[in-house]
């Protein structure tokens, strides 16, 4: 496992396990003790995930100790206030069952996000939030966030794939200073991303998966990855990507797939603001 110093100071795991999708608590609690068991020391869940409780009883009954894992979290829509962030803080770390969350992110940048952050800063400044970052922030946006707060977020947590790679992004988020982070590494099983030809070659050539291969494209590119599965084997065989490297020409291969879009989500759609205003996370 490779660590990544964040802007703060504080060390992150190259790779974790994500939770997203994973509603079923008895399923969610097994696959974050499997991953736990496999290796993984990042687990990223959220409030809108509703599988906080899971992961935090997963992470007691693993037995490892809890200072060794990096422990993410993400602040709702419907909690993006000053007030609201504050109240949202303390349930999610009733929820999780710790003092302390390792990462907590803005989820979505709707929503009073400044006075968010002031409520986030308080808690980073106390102690109780060791890390605090943003989540689907695109470039302008990101660069506006981080022009106008006090403490630079750490971490933006975006869509990093294949096909859709985003550059700009990466090059705004290295100028300042923030690391980014994928979400959905495998397009969410999308454009038949397991049976590229492009991608089943290189895979072929390491004798890896295709998955393995698109971990290892992402983490070569300075990318953390959270890849999900409820399957031991597959959890198991995501993890086991630190024993090879790509080729140059075979990361140029991999950025010649690049559509330049998310066909997952529109971000700039008003009819997908107001479905994340209306998804309420709590009465």
């Amino acid at each position: 496992m490779e660590y990544v110093t964040l802007n703060n100071g504080v060390k992150m795991p190259m790779e974790g396990f994500g939770v997203f999708q994973v509603p079923d608590p008895a399923q969610c609690e097994q696959a974050v003790i499997d991953a736990l068991e496999a290796g993984y020391r990042l687990i990223d869940t959220a409030a809108a995930y509703m599988n906080e409780e899971a992961v935090g009883r997963a992470i007691k009954k693993s037995g490892v100790d809890r200072k060794d894992i990096f422990l993410t979290t993400k602040l709702w829509v419907q909690d993006a206030s000053y007030e609201g962030a504050k109240k949202a803080i303390q349930t999610s770390l009733k929820k999780l069952d710790t003092d302390y969350i390792d990462l907590l992110l803005i989820h979505q940048p709707m929503g009073d996000i400044y006075g968010a952050w002031r409520a986030m800063e308080e808690a980073y400044h106390a102690g109780i939030l060791k890390a605090i970052g943003v989540s689907n922030f695109y470039p302008a946006r990101l660069a506006d966030f981080c022009l106008t707060v006090d403490v630079q977020p750490v971490v933006d947590q975006v869509e990093l794939h294949p096909f859709f790679q985003q550059p700009q992004a990466l090059e705004t988020m290295k100028k300042y200073h923030v690391q980014p982070e994928a979400w959905g590494p495998f397009a969410e099983g999308k454009f038949g991303i397991f049976t590229n030809p492009v991608l089943t070659k290189i895979a072929q050539s390491h004798n890896k998966s295709v998955g393995q291969v698109i971990l290892r494209w992402n983490i070569q590119r300075g990318v953390v990855v959270i890849p999900k599965s409820v399957h031991k084997e597959r959890i198991i065989e995501n993890f086991n990507i630190w024993d090879f490297e790509l080729t140059p020409e075979e990361m140029k291969e991999i950025a010649s797939l690049d559509l330049g879009k998310s066909n997952i989500v529109d971000h700039d759609s008003p009819e997908f603001a107001e479905m994340l205003h209306g998804l309420k996370v709590h009465g």
